[in-house]
């Protein structure tokens, strides 16, 4: 059975062993509480031997006795909610199965993932029902013990999880169980609870009311780290456009690591520059195949179906979708591999302690210096372009002042605390001709493909002639962003 996901929101309190649980059919919405249901589980927790998923807030459990026997990864999504992963139970005890290892990969790496804590509850479920009987949420009182390390702990605490309810019920619920001497939770979970001080701390940083242009490289890059620990596990389980937000954060970060070598170690920054570019490499078959197979979509749709000579949009789609298919296999085999490991390690490194450089200044005071050399290097770009004497020429210096525009507008992202608006204006700006270049190299690339495609067709014995029409509309779709770039040109100045 394949995985399954879920939301999870769930207040949690600590309860004293005596407390009487109160009444909850008067809750807002609620018609009646179900009749209890008595549940004896028993959950291990696996983690690395240095806690480094419980350090992440990450939870990875073996857990029978319920009526949701499996294996369970949760993954920290916002105050109070997380996101529930899970795995059907199989025949593995003592070892987590790869598919499930892989959901948490980005935190443990290539570390052990090995039993911590054993967690056995008796559970008393009462599902709150609405009038139609349907559950609004389910309120637990859990009796629980742990062993860590051969050392037992028992405690008693009450959970609240809404299934079908809103935010108002938890709310709502919040000052009954109070009154019935219910105290919010001193962990976000059992397992917090039972590892205590044993959790690595993480350092909490913080930008400085007036940073230092050091500070807003620090702060910038842990933004985007923080991204890609985010999205490792969404491309991992192909969630929409997971690849390419993951992609960006690597652009940004390797930008910023360009745009701050005044203040970053030049040897150590391009190092990390070369190993981002790497995996924005292995990511970019599957983000640039699913980018096409949307555009061509409408494309096709776009053209009278008289000129539609055969199955066009099926014969793309088809190709894309094993280019997708062999990219995605790319990607997930490079998420796997040793290298990717140790970018993660040199990333958590970059944040825990930059390899700073030169001499640090007020950031209100450098960062336009360090946006007036972005800009001026896109400049050099576009002069380029202008010089360039062919279209082929042509079409890659556009691509160079793309890619120039992007870190003019990441750089100005980093100085928005500084600048204010004028940062923020200059992002808006920036956003808009990398765009409209983004058209202009997605159309490039487009007339690649639909004259590899044409002449597939034309070999097979096909008809290529709306091939020839889709080719000469990206010819004007590149055309019109050439156009459209030189006139928001100048608004850069």
């Amino acid at each position: 059975m394949p995985p399954t996901e879920q939301l999870e929101i769930e207040t949690k309190y600590d309860v004293d062993e005596h407390a009487i649980f109160p009444a909850l059919h008067e809750l807002p919405g609620v018609d009646r509480v179900a009749q209890p249901v008595e549940l004896s589980l028993e959950a291990v927790y696996f983690d690395t031997a240095a806690l480094d998923l419980a350090a992440a807030k990450v939870t990875l459990r073996r857990r029978t006795g319920g009526e949701d026997d499996g294996w369970h990864v949760k993954l920290p999504v916002s105050s109070g909610e997380r996101l529930e992963i899970q795995h059907p139970l199989g025949r593995s005890v003592s070892k987590v199965p790869l598919q499930v290892v892989r959901s948490v990969r980005v935190h443990a790496r290539d570390n052990q993932l090995v039993p911590v804590v054993t967690l056995k509850t008796r559970r008393i479920v009462h599902r709150l029902l609405d009038a139609d009987g349907e559950v609004l949420a389910e309120v637990s009182d859990d009796h629980v013990t742990s062993t860590v390390d051969g050392a037992e702990e028992s405690w008693r605490e009450w959970e609240i999880e809404l299934v079908n309810g809103s935010l108002d019920l938890l709310e709502a619920a919040e000052p009954v169980l109070r009154a019935a001497g219910a105290k919010p939770a001193t962990g976000p979970s059992k397992l917090a609870r039972a590892l205590g001080d044993r959790v690595p701390a993480r350092e909490k940083w913080e930008l400085p009311k007036k940073p230092s242009t050091a500070d807003l490289f620090r702060a910038y890059a842990l933004e985007q780290v923080q991204a890609i620990h985010q999205r490792d596990p969404e491309v991992r389980r192909d969630v929409h456009d997971a690849v390419h937000k993951m992609r960006v954060a690597t652009r940004r970060l390797r930008s910023a690591l360009a745009t701050y070598r005044p203040v970053v170690d030049r040897e150590a920054g391009d190092q990390l520059r070369a190993e981002l570019k790497w995996l924005a490499g292995e990511l970019g078959g599957a983000r640039d195949a699913e980018v096409q197979r949307e555009h061509f979509k409408t494309a096709v749709e776009a053209q009278p179906v008289e000129l539609v000579m055969g199955k066009v949009a099926d014969f793309i789609d088809t190709h894309l979708r094993a280019v997708y298919k062999s990219g995605r296999v790319q990607a997930l085999a490079a998420l796997e591999s040793e290298r990717y490991f140790r970018l993660l390690d040199a990333l958590d490194e970059l944040i825990a302690n930059p390899p700073l450089a030169g001499e640090t200044r007020k950031a209100a005071k450098q960062m336009p210096e360090l946006l007036d050399h972005d800009w001026k290097r896109m400049s050099k770009a576009v002069r380029r372009m202008e010089a360039a004497e062919d279209a082929a020429t042509q079409d890659h210096e556009l691509h160079e002042v793309r890619k120039a525009s992007k870190r003019l507008r990441y750089a100005a992202e980093s100085a928005v605390a500084v600048l204010g608006d004028e940062a923020t204006g200059l992002v808006s700006r920036a956003k808009e001709v990398q765009e409209v270049l983004g058209d202009h190299q997605d159309s490039v690339v487009a007339r690649d493909l639909l004259r590899e495609l044409a002449v597939q067709v034309y070999l097979d014995g096909g008809n290529a002639f709306t091939f020839g029409r889709l080719h000469a509309a990206e010819e004007q779709r590149g055309e019109a962003s050439r156009i459209a770039f030189l006139e928001l040109w100048p608004t850069l100045k």
